[in-house]
């Protein structure tokens, strides 16, 4: 493909739609692969399949390999998922959760997402579905963001309460954050401070500049 083979000298784009949740969506030939863009950030594939990638690493893919059941908060193209199934080679359920139905098309029609037989993906809000949920995880990865900004309701108490009721005893919880300014830093060392002595919990801070990943063991 022409397409593919140009990327390797310059960015070429193929699709291109408004959102009225994720605004500007693009998706475009990089460097031979195929990356699904905000205005301001990759949402899918490229640096953030790395960053994905390099907290699951964290977390041990053997370990990941043997869960039985994985939530996804914030699907976009699914990169995250390509890696549990494509790399990790985990055969359990996923759940993928996103909110921007529009994504979700693409998502299908360039990523292929709709062809792995253990995914379910689910139209919602990230916060309705923890509400709504009666299944518990032992695995779920937060990374959700509108455009670069991320909500406040992710570093709240009862979402996080909600979150951990969730997770099954030495599960794990990757929660990819983006870290511009000194607030943010503040905001996220207030995260930290909200787990007791029933988690463990790691800050990988400048993963990719400006992403810092915390992975969280629930102990018992």
């Amino acid at each position: 493909m022409l397409q593919k083979l140009f990327s390797y000298f310059l960015p070429v784009n193929v699709y291109k739609r408004n959102s009225k949740i994720s605004k500007s969506l693009e998706v475009t030939w990089n460097n031979g692969q195929l990356v699904l863009d905000s205005k301001h950030t990759n949402y899918s594939y490229g640096s953030l399949q790395r960053i994905l990638r390099k907290g699951l690493k964290y977390i041990g893919f053997d370990r990941i390999r043997n869960f039985e059941s994985i939530l996804v908060l914030g699907v976009a193209g699914g990169s995250v998922i390509k890696t549990l199934v494509d790399e990790i080679k985990f055969t359990g359920k996923i759940t993928g959760v996103e909110i921007d139905e529009q994504i979700i098309d693409i998502a299908k029609e360039y990523f292929k997402l709709d062809t792995i037989p253990n995914l379910e993906l689910v139209i919602d809000d990230a916060f309705e579905f923890v509400l709504k949920t009666k299944l518990t995880y032992d695995l779920i990865i937060i990374d959700i963001f509108e455009d670069t900004k991320m909500p406040n309701f992710l570093f709240e108490d009862f979402f996080i309460n909600r979150i951990n009721s969730l997770l099954n005893p030495h599960g794990f919880i990757l929660f990819n954050t983006m870290v511009i300014n000194k607030e943010h830093k503040e905001r996220n060392l207030n995260y930290k401070n909200k787990f007791n002595g029933n988690y463990s919990l790691r800050m990988y801070p400048k993963v990719e500049e400006h992403n810092e990943l915390f992975t969280i063991k629930k102990l018992a």
